[in-house]
């Protein structure tokens, strides 16, 4: 992964210092991406405790204190014009916060010039009880997406968000577990090391949906190096801005223990030209099993596919794209609505296209 259009832009390093100042040392128009998860000034008081009595580790951290709001505006509207004047003409950023600060953020990107193409909700199942139980659980925070200007172009991988979706249009509202378990990085006392950390399939989505192969994702905050671990793993470069050092030697530990991940979806094949790789293709590759069953998305038996390429139903031999319309009255692109089963789960037919394509190409 390699960035080749200007050499004052360190790609996959991770910079040291105040994010500010940091990026007003980068070039203008150099970013194409920027995921922001800056402190949400949570301004939490007292101590809570779980209902075992134990005290629950929040947010706690000097980074997140600020003296009142207008500091914290100053702060907000300092990094966010850095952010968009680095970002390309085409470029985009996300920037992540909870009811504290969201507001806020979103009026400041709004009235620098920014326009926002969704507001997504990172509903989390399993979200923190609210302990003291006056108020309602808050399980989910907010997402902006934002292109530079109105009029601004922007990346996104339609396709290969529906793909993931299991072949529906994907929505604004993703349903992500809050980071446990063995992706949450602990220091040797056994505690999280940093108190934010975002699991890596936020990340994900995030950078799958709005970049292409070896384009520059920007993190300003970040912290143990999510975001630059996910862009490496798709194939993407990232550059890093963070001021404590310990967050830093963990972020470099996890992003050299990472791996770029060699996969067509990645690298955007669905948003190109369809392969032309016919159903006959599939079953002589071994792709396709005659007489297996077709589904649709909801896992309705359709019909079955035939040794020469075409579906029947037990009535009419047609096409992929002709089945549809007899189900449904209109024709529909038959590698978008068949689904065949794999271990159990629905796969789509349009995948195998894709992977005899990878397949000859390697």
């Amino acid at each position: 992964m390699t960035n080749k259009t200007d050499e004052r832009v360190p790609v996959n390093q991770i910079l040291e210092g105040d994010c500010i100042e940091r990026l007003r040392n980068l070039p203008d128009n150099s970013i194409d991406l920027i995921f922001a998860d800056p402190p949400y000034f949570m301004q939490t008081d007292g101590i809570l405790l779980r209902n075992n009595g134990t005290k629950f580790e929040g947010v706690e951290d000097e980074w997140d204190k600020f003296a009142d709001y207008k500091e914290y505006d100053e702060f907000c509207s300092n990094w966010l014009k850095e952010c968009r004047r680095i970002l390309k003409p085409k470029g985009a950023i996300w920037v992540i916060g909870s009811f504290q600060n969201i507001y806020r953020l979103g009026y400041i990107m709004q009235n620098l010039g920014f326009w926002i193409l969704n507001d997504v909700i990172w509903s989390k199942p399993n979200a923190p009880p609210n302990f003291k139980g006056t108020r309602f659980q808050n399980s989910h925070e907010t997402l902006l997406w934002c292109s530079k200007s109105k009029n601004s172009g922007y990346t996104f991988n339609y396709k290969t968000m529906k793909q993931e979706n299991g072949g529906k249009q994907d929505s604004s509202v993703w349903n992500i577990g809050i980071c446990i378990g063995q992706e949450r990085l602990k220091g040797e006392d056994g505690k999280k090391v940093h108190s934010t950390q975002k699991p890596e399939k936020l990340l994900y989505k995030i950078i799958l949906s709005s970049t292409k192969p070896n384009d520059i994702v920007l993190d300003p905050f970040f912290g143990t190096g999510t975001t630059g671990a996910v862009a490496k793993k798709l194939g993407r470069n990232f550059i890093g801005i963070e001021r404590e050092e310990k967050y830093i030697q963990e972020a470099k530990k996890r992003i050299d223990n990472t791996n770029q991940e060699k996969n067509e979806l990645y690298n955007l094949g669905l948003e190109e030209k369809p392969p032309k790789i016919s159903t006959y293709d599939l079953i002589l590759k071994n792709k396709l099993i005659p007489n297996e069953i077709f589904y649709n998305s909801k896992g309705e038996e359709i019909c079955k596919i035939l040794k020469n390429g075409k579906v029947s139903d037990g009535i009419d031999e047609l096409s992929i794209h002709d089945m549809p319309e007899k189900f449904i009255g209109r024709r529909m692109n038959g590698w978008e609505w068949f689904f065949v089963k794999r271990d159990g789960k629905l796969k789509s037919i349009n995948d195998f296209r894709y992977e005899v394509k990878y397949e000859r190409e390697n």
